[in-house]
């Protein structure tokens, strides 16, 4: 979700957007502009490139997991095989269809509190990328000003609340599908860590298995992207949604702490990029940069009603949600 409409002091031709990582410039300004009010070809080109890069990730972790060796993701080899065996990318669609089910559910959380509150808002815009997950995420534009402070929390919460709802089901169906395979954690090019609610899944439906032990399968693996997406989005920092909903319950107080939070996350970087073995730390301190950079101011409200009971427990569920999700070593190189 983006706050355009609203003021901010970002440099002239930069916005912030954010549904998992997507952080852009001035070119998606240019693609998401006002007039005309709605592209839904836009939408909709983006939508389908986003599901074929997914798909040509999917289609990876498919060949790996069905060979039992680890995932190692090659750009080039990915895509020159789709081209010379495109009927190979059907593999690939558990991932894609799974990881696009729970980004769309997130986006429409927000979109659909923002409708009920008559605030302006775009359908979700998809970025397409050649990345390890073949997408940069997704996000919705803000496109009115938010006049109180409970339009603000239940606009904030509608993603995350919706995105978690969504991947439980895929999650708990793809840790079944699972593979126990030793070892097969610590190898390959890419090391990924384990958030709470996954490991408590797996503790389930493998009852002593190490984490280390388990090899995912692919809707598995979307839905774990979902989680990072999750974490990433409730992180009490500026635009994003967990900056949203503190804002919500702290007001101009937010300024500070989320300074201090995106600190913190530079300083959590910094000590696994330097102290440990952990040499991903980089990712850690990019996204604090960026945050310090384009996602610190968050527009004002003027609004001294408190918010209510219940939207103070759905912050405590927020805030459970986060821990679950969240991994302090996501992604590592071996």
């Amino acid at each position: 979700m983006s706050t355009n409409g609203q003021p901010t002091d970002f440099p002239a031709g930069y916005s912030a957007r954010r549904s998992g990582s997507a952080i852009d410039n001035g070119f998606f300004d240019a693609l998401t502009s006002d007039r005309p009010r709605h592209r839904y070809w836009l939408h909709a080109v983006l939508l389908l490139l986003t599901l074929g890069t997914t798909t040509v990730v999917g289609a990876g972790l498919a060949r790996s997991f069905a060979a039992g060796r680890p995932f190692d993701y090659d750009i080039t080899s990915g895509y020159t095989l789709a081209g010379h065996d495109p009927a190979s990318l059907l593999d690939g669609l558990p991932f894609s269809l799974t990881l696009l089910l729970i980004l769309m559910a997130h986006e429409m959380g927000h979109y659909l509190a923002a409708r009920y509150y008559h605030v302006d808002a775009t359908l979700p815009f998809f970025l397409p990328a050649p990345t390890v997950i073949g997408t940069f995420g997704a996000f919705i534009r803000i496109r009115s000003a938010i006049v109180a402070r409970k339009i603000l929390f239940d606009i904030g919460i509608g993603g995350p609340l919706a995105g978690f709802a969504m991947l439980i089901l895929p999650m708990w169906i793809g840790v079944s599908e699972s593979r126990v395979i030793p070892g097969i954690g610590t190898r390959g090019e890419l090391i990924y860590g384990t958030p709470l609610i996954l490991r408590l899944f797996e503790r389930v439906i493998f009852p002593g298995i190490p984490a280390n032990d388990i090899y995912l399968d692919p809707v598995a693996r979307a839905a774990w992207v979902g989680l990072l997406a999750t974490a990433l989005n409730l992180l009490p920092i500026g635009q994003l949604d967990g900056g949203h909903v503190l804002y919500a319950f702290l007001g101009e107080k937010t300024r500070i702490l989320s300074r201090l939070f995106a600190a913190t996350l530079a300083g959590l970087g910094a000590i696994q990029l330097f102290t440990s073995d952990y040499k991903a730390g980089y990712l850690w301190l990019f996204w604090s940069a960026l945050l310090f950079l384009f996602g610190m101011r968050h527009p004002m409200i003027v609004d001294p009603i408190p918010l209510s009971r219940t939207r103070r427990w759905l912050g405590f569920v927020a805030l459970v949600i986060f821990i679950l999700s969240f991994t302090p070593a996501p992604v590592r190189t071996a």
